[in-house]
């Protein structure tokens, strides 16, 4: 059922948001017998914030499935996870995504959700990441489709400013002059990555007097204005982590637009070439892994560049071997023409390509393993894929830092309640980017996001009706699928 009057008549569970963590977390409450009603910033026809632009879920799983070749196993993907984020992640929460991972998806089905194979030119992740079909537009479109029939009511075009809470207990949302009460809340809001005068603050000024984010383009959507995560931070003194400035932040088209570019402005050939900023000049190795736990590295290396701007060079050998982009590449039959149609210095470039050239030591190229092509007295090296870029014609991709969200955000357990001064609240839970930093301190690896998002939101659902029905416990049937997640009272 869908709402556009103002209302302040009490609900069992309200859910601020309108993306895959709010969605989740919505059904799940309804499902457990609690009357629900979800508050979405946008207005309809662009509900679903950044999970829109997304096509894919991380998935651990013991052997093929439908849409999954080979296996994916829990220590493999905690791994993985260990390595892109440097350490910096909480285990036992980490975990907790990675296992829920591997069963939520039959209940996905039955929202709606259909899954397909990975698509063509997207590297590496047949055996890890169930693919939407449809893309997450679909997706969030499912479960929108189920919540309405399931009587969870619907308001957009209503961001939350404030919330009402007496010693850490929520009591109420306000929008504007509009007040909505519920026994208990999640928040599901995303995070600040759309409030640019926040960035400029967490960024500050580099060493050349420049201030990075105003260089910065959002991938996603433009409601993520951080407004409930300042609040909570700032007024209410919620318990924090993270650091502003770490984000899931992609190398993307220098054309992209400012806001809701979404996946299709991705630049994907990175490990195919080499990158050089705009003195002509390498700055990191581009084949250091496999472009799914690596390419949401490049966004912050190029926000670090001079002017916020790099360059993505490769050759006609690449074509063919990477998703191609939407907009064409500047095209030379030569790498000073390709210089100078750059704007780069012609003699720094081509000293700059020359010794990457002579660096290359043969191999047997094979980009889909780590393979054993590499540079020599290089630095930086590039460890993996190091070809010579000598066959015309040559093509570049200009690309800016594009932020999908930041990882500042709400302190949690595996209770998911949100925490003030170490004490849980009994009643207020967080799902989604708004509590992601505890899981990605730094880094990432593909579809992770939507993991933790719907790991989280499913949880905090339930764990909310718990709250609102008077339940120490969820009640038996309303709970998580077997995913191994420990229970906690609410």
């Amino acid at each position: 059922m869908t709402m556009n009057s103002a209302s302040d008549r009490s609900t069992d569970v309200l859910v601020i948001g309108g993306g895959n963590a709010a969605l989740c977390a919505a059904l799940m409450a309804r499902e457990a017998g609690a009357s629900v009603t979800l508050l979405e910033a946008a207005p309809r026809p662009w509900r679903g914030g950044n999970s829109s632009h997304t096509r894919n879920l991380r998935c651990m799983h013991d052997g093929p499935q439908d849409v999954l070749v080979g296996s994916y196993p829990e220590e493999e993907y905690w791994q993985d996870l260990l390595k892109v984020t440097g350490g910096k992640t909480n285990e036992q929460l980490a975990r907790l995504t990675i296992r829920e991972s591997s069963t939520c998806r039959g209940w996905m089905q039955q929202h709606g959700v259909r899954f397909q194979p990975s698509l063509s030119g997207t590297l590496h992740v047949a055996r890890t990441n169930a693919f939407f079909m449809g893309g997450g537009k679909a997706l969030i479109n499912a479960y929108y489709r189920s919540a309405e029939a399931l009587g969870v009511h619907i308001r957009y075009d209503t961001p939350i400013d404030r919330l009402e809470l007496q010693e850490g207990r929520f009591v109420a949302a306000w929008s504007g002059d509009q007040r909505f009460v519920a026994k208990s809340c999640v928040l599901a809001a995303g995070g600040f990555e759309s409030n640019r005068e926040w960035l400029r603050q967490a960024w500050g000024v580099n060493e050349h007097g420049e201030w990075p984010a105003d260089n910065f383009l959002i991938r996603g959507t433009r409601y993520n204005q951080g407004t409930l995560l300042r609040h909570l931070i700032d007024d209410h003194h919620a318990d924090s982590i993270g650091d502003p400035t770490q984000a899931h932040m992609v190398a993307i088209d220098a054309r992209a637009p400012l806001y809701d570019g979404g996946i299709c402005t991705r630049i994907d050939c990175v490990s195919l070439g080499v990158v050089v900023n705009r003195g002509a000049r390498r700055f990191y190795d581009e084949g250091e892994d496999f472009w799914p736990k690596r390419y949401a590295i490049w966004g912050r290396l190029v926000a670090q560049q001079p002017g916020q701007i790099a360059w993505s060079i490769i050759d006609s050998k690449a074509i063919g071997r990477f998703m191609p982009p939407v907009f064409p590449g500047t095209v030379a039959q030569s790498l000073p023409e390709l210089a100078q149609a750059l704007g780069l210095d012609e003699t720094t470039f081509m000293q700059t390509l020359n010794d990457y050239n002579r660096a290359c030591r043969p191999g047997q190229f094979d980009h889909t393993v780590l393979d054993d092509c590499r540079t020599e007295g290089l630095t930086p090296a590039k460890t993996h894929w190091a070809r010579p870029i000598d066959k015309p014609p040559f093509f570049a991709y200009a690309v800016r830092p594009g932020v999908t969200f930041t990882y500042l955000g709400l302190r949690t357990d595996d209770s998911t309640a949100v925490h003030f001064e170490g004490r849980p609240s009994p009643n207020l839970f967080v799902a989604g980017e708004m509590m992601a930093g505890n899981v990605l301190g730094q880094g990432y690896t593909a579809g992770v996001g939507m993991s933790i998002g719907t790991a989280f939101g499913r949880l905090a659902g339930t764990r909310a009706a718990a709250a609102a029905l008077g339940f120490a416990r969820p009640p038996a049937g309303s709970d998580l699928c077997a995913a191994g997640a420990p229970h906690a009272s609410a």
